[in-house]
């Protein structure tokens, strides 16, 4: 296992959130319960001199729903945790921006997704700006900047040959614990394995009956948590909704509202087909992440003895979840940047499949797909060689992760290099 998280970790997001708030008149920061976003806006009111809302505070919560006005008014900034609790706060909100629309107005935080709210996507339509909040990732728990997907936008051939430069001394098993540790703050700091799956059954649990309830009132809620079991035996795969769905005796209609409310409140992460349109053989089936390795780990009951293995599932199981972890390494990325212009995988009917498509605003690619073994030979590449051909120019560079410790370009475009070169300094 591996070492307790101690102390407060910086956050990439910090000074993104404060250049935001200079432009923008409300900064959402949403993400997963448990994330480190109340510790976030703890530190921005602070620094600010805002004024500091709690909605998990119950009595707070109550105090705000008979007077939303009352909160939200005055010249200081105003940041409200957890605003899904009253969703009446957002039409205060408006009111008070329709006398005052300044910039850094209100930052707000939420365990849900903010369309999934009711009334809540109309409230601020052309005012509110979103941010995501991803658990940890591995840079900044090394205390280290990522800066990989810039580098290759910008120089790809020369990131490969200064990480040649430095080979990966990062093992399997040191692979397997990080994949099984996940993001969460809190679940990193705890110092016995036993004690972190309690963590993340309880985090499941609460996520399910508190946060969806938020969200939405369902009718099999009994079925959710084994819904959500077998979905997490599909991450890193093409979404199978009736498949999950007969496996726990739910209509697939039923199914389907059920994922969305998982997405809803960051459980699942659904990644879009990309390309749809690049050529006919392109698929348009989504795949499916658990949004946290670790979480996803625990819901498949796989430790890191089990996945240490060098049995056939074994292999399997950890190819998927490395894959969950690398393709979430690389979209906490994508959140800090500001040239972002679409992410998804890309699939052909055929059974070729490029794992994370990452497309900068004006159209430039790069392509991810992660092996998890210690060589990747050439045939391995057949699916990035492919999506290169079809995109011709606007195609980057294509990269292979993989478990060895090399990095070096295979072909034009097309380059190999360790998993861990995604966090390294």
């Amino acid at each position: 296992m591996t070492t307790p998280l101690h102390g407060l970790v910086p956050r990439r997001l910090a000074p993104i959130v404060a250049s935001r708030m200079a432009e923008e008149p409300v900064v959402l920061l949403q993400g997963p319960r448990s994330v480190g976003k109340s510790t976030l806006l703890r530190s921005l009111a602070a620094e600010l001199g805002a004024e500091l809302v709690d909605l998990d505070d119950v009595a707070v919560r109550d105090a705000v729903a008979r007077d939303p006005g009352l909160f939200v008014s005055g010249a200081r900034p105003v940041c409200i945790d957890e605003y899904q609790h009253v969703p009446l706060v957002l039409d205060a909100i408006k009111a008070e921006l329709n006398r005052d629309g300044r910039p850094g107005r209100f930052v707000l935080t939420g365990s849900a997704r903010h369309e999934a709210l009711p009334r809540a996507a109309q409230a601020l339509t052309g005012r509110l700006h979103r941010l995501p909040v991803y658990p940890l990732s591995q840079g900044e728990l090394r205390g280290s900047r990522e800066h990989l997907l810039d580098d290759l936008f910008t120089e790809p051939a020369a990131a490969v040959a200064a990480a040649a430069g430095r080979p990966s001394r990062t093992s399997r098993e040191e692979y397997i614990d990080a994949v099984t540790a996940g993001g969460f703050p809190s679940a990193l700091g705890r110092a016995s394995l036993a004690s972190r799956n309690r963590w993340f059954d309880d985090y499941v649990s609460l996520s399910v009956e508190r946060d969806v309830r938020d969200v939405s009132r369902i009718r099999q809620a009994a079925s959710l948590p084994a819904l959500l079991e077998r979905l997490a035996g599909q991450t890193a795969q093409v979404l199978r909704i009736a498949r999950a769905a007969s496996s726990v005796r739910l209509d697939e209609g039923t199914a389907q509202s059920y994922v969305r409310l998982l997405e809803a409140v960051f459980l699942l992460y659904r990644l879009p087909a990309w390309g749809t349109t690049l050529t006919t053989r392109s698929t348009a089936s989504p795949k499916i992440h658990v949004l946290d390795s670790g979480v996803a780990a625990r819901l498949l009951r796989l430790t890191p003895a089990k996945l240490a293995a060098r049995s056939p599932t074994a292999l399997t199981e950890f190819g998927h979840l490395l894959e969950t972890f690398a393709v979430t390494e690389l979209l906490k990325q994508v959140s800090w940047a500001d040239w972002l212009g679409g992410v998804g995988h890309w699939r052909t009917h055929d059974g070729e499949e490029v794992d994370l498509v990452v497309e900068r605003d004006d159209g430039a690619l790069l392509a991810f797909e992660v092996k998890a073994a210690g060589r990747v030979p050439g045939e391995d590449l057949a699916p990035l060689r492919k999506l290169r051909d079809a995109a011709g120019d606007a195609f980057v560079a294509g990269v292979a992760l993989y478990l060895g410790a090399r990095s070096y370009t295979y072909e034009d475009r097309l380059h190999v290099m360790p998993v861990d070169r995604i966090w390294a300094p």
